[in-house]
């Protein structure tokens, strides 16, 4: 009787343990669905949190000639697409920003189809001749001024420094501005406060800090400006080449603080700058813009090599400006390099001679011309100034400056000479630029008996004494 029932009750049983397997099996798919769906989704999220700054068919158009809005038929043409749902009719024309040749039209481009990633935490450069479309691209980016066609997306507060004083009310003390800064990045009193002392000891300040900024010198408003951004704790900050206003010592202070931000905050960096040595030390990768249009992107090295080398097979041994007047106080007319014997490609055995033609409007003291030598690689060589020259005129006029390099002094490849222009720890007058360019094409070195030197290294070569004698 009992064992019957036993039997009775096995296939129960044995039927209970396949619908349990069956079920288990079923959770553990459901749990592997489950697992692999969140690892999905953690990737994908994790991969959007890194992007900082999306930018997506960026475009800007302007319109040449007097400030205004055009005609009344181009208003009212521009209207009526509107109103139809159709194309502004005026981004199907334009011409390329090219600043060096006069166009047939009066509309131009900008910037025309930008599209890149910023990651977080990334420090990018971007570099390009004067008119390149940086400033536009940075002004977009800021909210300054809004694109014409594309998108912008990104993660977090933008801090932006584009020009001398940007954001500042020169009637307000440097205490003042500081508060309003941090209001229009959305902060609390309480978090500025936290911040006000290292703000202003790190803009090296305290002493002007309520004196209204209209009484700062232009390097001390760029100093307190970059402080506020920097500090204020943006997840994105913006610096367009205004920090070539501040001194060496405050410039390697900003760049050190660009780098702290970037590598210990997780904070992303978008810096501008036509002094290739910093952009090499500062950002892993930089994008080249070329009238309007991004030309290069990929890694520091490479797109500077490709922006320094541009013109290398057509060296430009002269400059001639055509604006002779301004209000500037001093003007650079001409700038020429050549050697004695007047060649094209250079040999370091030869002196080379450098001529400014410049003018001088207006007499203020301790204005001076620099001269660097630039490399292919964006180093500076060396520079000088005629700080410490006694200059010739006590009036407004014309003047040439000589400059002579001795040789065997520069190696070989192709060289810049950058000139500015500024009035030191006051402004700057004129900002940096690559006037000219030449090449070393040969370099003679001495031979010991029949042994022929191998070439030599380096970025400078300088001749010296070397004596031997019996001890």
């Amino acid at each position: 009787m009992w064992q019957s029932l036993t039997e009775q009750r096995k296939p129960s049983w044995t039927l209970f343990k396949v619908k349990a397997e069956v079920e288990a099996k079923r959770l553990s798919t459901l749990n592997l669905i489950s697992t692999f769906s969140t690892l999905t989704l953690t990737s994908t999220l994790s991969s959007l949190m890194s992007v900082a700054i999306k930018i997506e068919n960026i475009s800007k158009q302007y319109r040449l000639g007097l400030v205004g809005t055009g005609t009344l038929s181009h208003d009212l043409r521009r209207w009526w697409h509107l109103v139809r749902g159709k194309e502004d009719p005026y981004l199907k024309i334009g011409e390329v920003n090219d600043r060096s040749t006069k166009g047939t039209s009066e509309y131009v481009w900008a910037l025309k189809d930008i599209n890149f990633e910023v990651q977080q935490g990334e420090v990018l450069g971007i570099i390009g001749k004067n008119g390149a479309g940086k400033s536009t691209l940075l002004k977009i980016l800021s909210k300054v001024t809004a694109p014409t066609t594309g998108s912008i997306s990104y993660q977090g507060r933008i801090a932006s420094l584009l020009e001398v004083g940007t954001g500042f009310n020169p009637e307000l003390t440097g205490r003042e501005n500081l508060y309003l800064n941090g209001a229009i990045l959305g902060m609390r009193k309480l978090e500025i406060d936290r911040k006000f002392d290292e703000i202003v000891d790190f803009s090296g300040c305290e002493r002007y800090i309520d004196t209204p900024t209209k009484r700062y010198s232009s390097g001390m408003t760029v100093r307190l400006g970059f402080a506020v951004a920097a500090f204020l704790e943006p997840e994105i900050l913006v610096v367009d080449e205004v920090l070539a206003v501040g001194d060496a010592e405050f410039q390697k202070k900003a760049i050190g603080k660009m780098q702290d931000v970037s590598r210990k905050d997780g904070r992303t960096v978008l810096f501008v700058s036509h002094n290739m040595e910093t952009i090499s030390k500062l950002c892993r990768n930089t994008i080249l813009l070329s009238n309007g249009t991004i030309e290069l992107n990929g890694n520091t090295p490479e797109v500077i090599s490709k922006y320094l080398n541009a013109n290398e097979s057509e060296n430009k041994l002269i400059f001639e400006n055509s604006a002779k007047s301004g209000a500037k106080p001093l003007i650079i007319n001409k700038v020429l390099i050549y050697d004695k014997e007047n060649n094209e490609l250079f040999s370091n055995c030869s002196e080379l001679i450098i001529e400014i033609d410049y003018s001088v409007f207006k007499i203020e003291k301790n204005t001076r011309i620099v001269l660097s030598i630039i490399n292919s690689s964006g180093i500076e060589i060396f520079s000088v100034s005629d700080y410490y020259v006694e200059k010739p005129y006590k009036e407004t006029g014309s003047y040439k400056a000589i400059i002579k390099i001795p040789p065997r002094i520069l190696s070989k490849g192709t060289h810049f000479v950058r000139l500015r222009v500024d009035i030191p720890r006051d402004r700057v007058i004129t900002e940096p630029y690559d006037y000219i360019s030449f090449t070393i094409n040969n370099i003679v070195f001495e031979q010991i008996g029949d042994r022929a030197l191998n070439e030599p290294t380096g970025i400078i070569h300088l001749p010296v004494d070397w004596n031997i004698k019996e001890i």
